[in-house]
């Protein structure tokens, strides 16, 4: 990967933390990951609007400022399908950086890496016409000279793999506080079947049933007396200790493989009792590690 500021961009482009409403325009060459890296933006929760004229993005940003903090990060994909409403985009991008915090990251590899990937998809250059693919590539450069020079930072994406690209952009991208992954820890019940959408799942069945002490059935996991009884028994605390530091690696290789979300069930019987008191104190721990933004949901608590 080679990452370079444009003339006018910060030395420290790359390090600085987002803040306040931001508008980027991703542009460049055409095969360069434009559509991976409008995806990984979107993970990091900017709204990504696709092959806007440019003539439009005045008219996308008023729109922006009226709804605030609702759209605080905006990503603008602008390419050369746009013919000639392209050619205005550095005259357009220049007068909006007076009045607009906008950054201009064009997207660009070799022609021999863009002839290659153009093959494997069998789609042809959209500038190629009667000629060849590297016809096509040539014709945008020469196209997109201007929109490079003025870009704020220029990413050779040559050696890049669709994953890799996606990482960097979220280095580059993330905000400090930006969790590296989203963990959403669901409570079930085994009677009502597993949760379609686990990555883990783990079964609390092995810990005795507060169903079968009377005064706790009416209760759940939730309440202090019913959690206090299921964390008591032996091997809970084995469990939730072992479990807890086995999932560290897991978490830590989510984020270097770019996965970003991941749901760990763990269920009991109904789903009402072991479960979710195991899920609660599952999610007291993992939201102490660095990295790791936690959400806990409870599938089967209102069941009967």
């Amino acid at each position: 990967m080679t990452l370079s500021p444009g003339n006018d961009a910060a030395p420290d482009a790359r390090r600085t933390p987002l803040s306040g409403q931001n508008v980027l325009i991703v542009t460049g060459m055409s095969g360069a990951g434009r559509s991976t890296v409008g995806n990984a933006l979107e993970d990091l929760g900017w709204y990504v609007v696709d092959n806007l004229p440019p003539q439009m993005l005045a008219t996308l940003l008023d729109v922006a400022e009226r709804a605030g903090e609702s759209l605080p990060r905006i990503a603008v994909v602008v390419d050369v399908r746009g013919g000639a409403l392209f050619a205005e985009l550095r005259e357009l991008v220049q007068q909006l950086k007076g009045t607009t915090q906008i950054r201009v990251l064009f997207l660009e590899a070799n022609d021999g890496v863009l002839v290659r990937r153009f093959e494997q998809v069998r789609r042809p250059h959209p500038l190629q016409g009667d000629g060849t693919l590297l016809d096509g590539i040539t014709e945008e450069r020469s196209r997109t000279a201007s929109v490079r020079e003025q870009a704020d930072i220029v990413l050779d994406t040559s050696e890049l793999n669709i994953h890799q690209l996606s990482t960097a952009i979220i280095d580059i991208f993330s905000e400090a506080d930006t969790p590296g992954v989203r963990v959403t820890l669901t409570s079930f019940g085994f009677k009502y079947g597993l949760p379609t959408d686990a990555d883990m799942v783990a079964d609390a069945r092995f810990l005795p049933n507060p169903y079968w002490v009377p005064e706790l059935r009416p209760g759940t996991g939730l309440d202090g007396e019913v959690s206090a009884y299921v964390l008591g028994q032996e091997g809970a605390a084995e469990f939730i200790d072992g479990y807890s530091a086995a999932l560290v690696p897991v978490l830590s290789g989510y984020r270097r493989e770019n996965k970003r979300h991941a749901t760990i069930a763990i269920g009991c019987t109904g789903g009402r009792h072991r479960s979710v008191a195991i899920v609660e104190e599952m999610a007291r721990r993992l939201r102490e590690q660095p990295g790791v933004s936690v959400s806990v949901k409870h599938r089967d608590l209102g069941r009967e």
